[in-house]
């Protein structure tokens, strides 16, 4: 496995991108997804269902199901998010996740 720290400047669409691997690595290998589920760490408190529930719906996927294979949590500092990753790890290992 392996993690990924998304930054940049505002509104350059880190948001949006991890909305959209969100979804999209849900669809099946043949679509170009992983066929899992994903966790979503939020640090900044930008975490939008609608958004997410929007794009998996321009990717022909049931928006209610892609929002449900998502699990999300939200980061209230560098301590919080350590404690956070240890349980996404435990979360991991109970069912395919592919973000």
């Amino acid at each position: 496995g392996s993690l990924t720290e998304v930054f940049g400047e505002f509104r350059t669409g880190k948001t949006q991108l991890c909305h959209t691997l969100c979804v999209t690595c849900q669809m099946s290998v043949d679509d170009g997804g992983a066929e899992g589920k994903a966790i979503y760490i939020d640090t900044e408190g930008t975490f939008r269902p609608a958004r997410l529930q929007a794009i998996a719906e321009r990717f022909g996927l049931d928006p209610q199901m892609a929002l449900e294979n998502v699990a999300c949590a939200r980061a209230h500092n560098s301590e919080h998010q350590m404690e956070l990753l240890q349980t996404a790890a435990a979360i991991m290992a109970q069912d395919r996740y592919a973000l």
